[in-house]
Parts: structure tokens; sequence; C-alpha cells
């Protein structure tokens, strides 16, 4: 692309940005579907999974039934489709826009696990997305002998619409931090000890692993398609893991401006570029990925993502 060209997008996403803090906009506005509470579940132990992947799945069928009655069929067919037999829902929440933690592979006995964390505009609605991202990843991670690998995709916080003001700040992050740091545990309970687990972190999603990360239990935090984390440098974050990040030749992220500033009443914006030097991450090579396209199949990005979360740091390729 040329100057001109670079110059032109780089305005727009600017003045998208500018409107995104000077104007309060949400996604477009929807009934509010009916939904049960969530299943009351024992402790995660690795002899209770199996009972938690059962009485989320039927949650999941009590939701769909409920939509459908309420006349919302795309909402039916995204619960209908969690709780397929096959599906391992660590957690569901069909009320609202939506919450799913959804599991591949054997959590119990996997020597790498890796938490796939996503940006904005992700809900039930749009999980499938989610699904084939972690999908991916698994079957990525899990081609070379050794230790399997499983991988969790986290829909577990109300992630914000991509033209917000949500999602120029910090705040949904700050509110997913817990959330993420309470499913480590969860992890960690039910992991063979010494497993290896890792964060991958997509888009909006990183800024939710940036404010998670002081004290977060992982050996690698990898971002990709990252906005900012809210933080100046890797050493703000406070954290032991191996920071990871990657940016593909054909982001558009790459033209967001990186400022983070005092408004009024909040702050906003998301701070240092993570994949500049001054950031201080170990940046990766992502090929042209787009930026829903890091878990592309046959990927640049996608082989170094599975090299991460195997542990196979010295495989990585650096950009």
């Amino acid at each position: 692309m040329g100057r001109p060209a670079h110059r032109t997008r780089r305005t727009l996403v600017a003045a998208l940005l500018a409107a995104a803090l000077t104007v309060p906009l949400s996604a477009a506005a929807r009934p509010r579907v009916p939904a049960p509470a969530p299943a009351a579940l024992l402790p995660l132990t690795p002899d209770s999974l199996a009972g938690a992947y059962a009485a989320n799945r039927a949650d999941a069928t009590r939701a769909a039934r409920m939509a459908a009655a309420h006349g919302d069929s795309r909402r039916a067919a995204a619960d209908r489709a969690l709780a397929s037999p096959h599906r391992r829902l660590l957690a569901f929440d069909g009320r609202g826009a939506g919450l799913a933690t959804e599991v591949f592979g054997d959590l119990a006995h996997a020597g790498h696990i890796a938490v796939l964390v996503p940006g904005s505009d992700t809900s039930l609605d749009t999980y499938p997305r989610l699904h084939r991202a972690a999908e991916a990843l698994h079957e990525a991670a899990n081609r070379a002998p050794g230790p399997r690998t499983a991988v969790v995709a986290w829909l577990g916080y109300r992630t914000p619409a991509t033209v917000s003001t949500a999602v120029a700040t910090t705040t949904r992050a700050d509110e997913a931090a817990p959330r993420l740091h309470s499913l480590i545990r969860q992890l960690r309970a039910v992991a063979p000890a010494g497993a290896h687990l890792s964060l991958v972190c997509h888009s909006y999603g990183s800024v939710v692993c940036g404010r998670a990360a002081r004290g977060l239990d992982v050996a690698d935090i990898a971002l990709v398609g990252s906005p900012g984390t809210g933080a100046g440098d890797v050493s703000a974050l406070g954290t032991r893991a191996r920071v990871w990040a990657a940016r593909g030749t054909d982001d558009w992220v790459a033209e967001v401006p990186h400022v983070r500033a005092d408004l009024l009443l909040a702050t906003v914006g998301l701070g240092a570029d993570p994949v500049s030097g001054a950031f201080g991450a170990r940046v990766f090579d992502a090929g042209p990925a787009g930026h829903s396209g890091y878990f592309t199949p046959g990927s640049v990005s996608l082989a170094n993502l599975a090299r991460i979360v195997r542990g196979e740091i010295s495989e990585v390729t650096r950009a």
C-alpha cells in the first residue's frame, strides 16, 4: 500500500477512535432473550468434569427451547449447537449476550493448556467464530508427538462492541480480569501437576490479558492483533510469564493510534503498541494475517501460536 493510502486509512481509523471516545455508542439493540440461570456445579476436579459438561449442555438445551419460544431463531440455533453431546462446556450462561467456556481436548491429562481470550463483538450469537479459532489451535498444537494440548475457548466476559466507547477503555477488561484469574485457578485444580498453561489473547482480549496478568499462574501470554494492553511496557504488566506479541502485515489494527489520556470521567486509549521495541515483548512472525486471520489453518501465525502453547520456545520464528 502506498503512503497516501496508508495516511488516509490511518486518518479514518483515528476519526473512528475519536468518535468512540466522544460519542457513547453500543451494539445494536435487540430484545432480551430469556434463558435459565447457570447450572449449580460442584467444585471442579478431574472427577467432576464429566458432570459439569453434562449439566452445562442441559442448560444450553433449556436455553435453546426458551429462545425458540421467544422467537429468536438465531440464538436458539447457537444454544442447540452448544448443547450437542460432544461439546465440553465448562460454563454456560444463556442470558443477555451470553457466556460460554468450552474445552477442546482432555483437561485432566493435558500436558499443555491454552486459554483463548477473544476480543470485541464476541457473544453466543457470534460464538462459532471463536469455536473455529479454538478448534484450529487445538488441531495445530496436537500435530506433533509428545504431551497432549487442551484448548479452552473462554467467552467469560461481556465483550465490547468494535465501535463503542467501551472498546477504547480498559473498563470491560478490568471487569473481566478477576473472572480470568478464577478460570486459571479452576484449570490448575483439574490439570496434572506441572502442566504448562498459556494465554492466547486476540484483539481486545489482549487488554483483558494485560489487566489480568499480574499474579496470574501462567507461563506464556501471547498477544495477537492487539490494540494495546493498558500498560506502557511488559514490566508494567507485573507478570513472570513470557510475553509474546505479533501482528500480521494485513491487520488494520496497526492503524489504531496508541494513546492513553484522561478525559473527563474516563481514561481512554489502550497504551503502548505491543509489537513495538519499547514495549519489550517477544515479537514473533504472523505472516500476512489480517485481523481475523491469526488462526487460519496452515498459516505462519497459527504455527507459531501452536509452538508457544506447547512451550517450544526455540522453535518460534521471530519477526
